[in-house]
């Protein structure tokens, strides 16, 4: 009976010792995911960050374009020459 607990101690250990090696390997894979993650997480953040720049350009040019315009019609009318806005 002893040599049968034995066997089945052995084929614990091992079983035991498979788990913590494939626990061991996912750990390591997560990390290595976790690290492509900050990665990618950085750079939609610095595209937010540009895209968020770019769009107040072009809120603030288009504004220039209007005052521009208007400035331009003025004149226009009174230099006595017609345009169509």
């Amino acid at each position: 009976m002893a040599r049968k607990n034995n066997d089945s101690d052995k084929k614990l250990d091992l079983i035991l010792k498979e788990i913590f090696r494939l626990e061991k390997k996912m750990d390591s894979g997560f990390s290595e995911s976790r690290g492509d993650f900050r990665k990618l997480q950085n750079a939609v953040d610095a595209y937010a960050t540009k895209a968020d720049t770019y769009f107040q350009e072009m809120v603030m040019l288009s504004r220039k374009v209007n005052r521009l315009e208007k400035w331009i019609l003025q004149l226009a009318e009174k230099a006595g020459v017609h345009l169509k806005a």
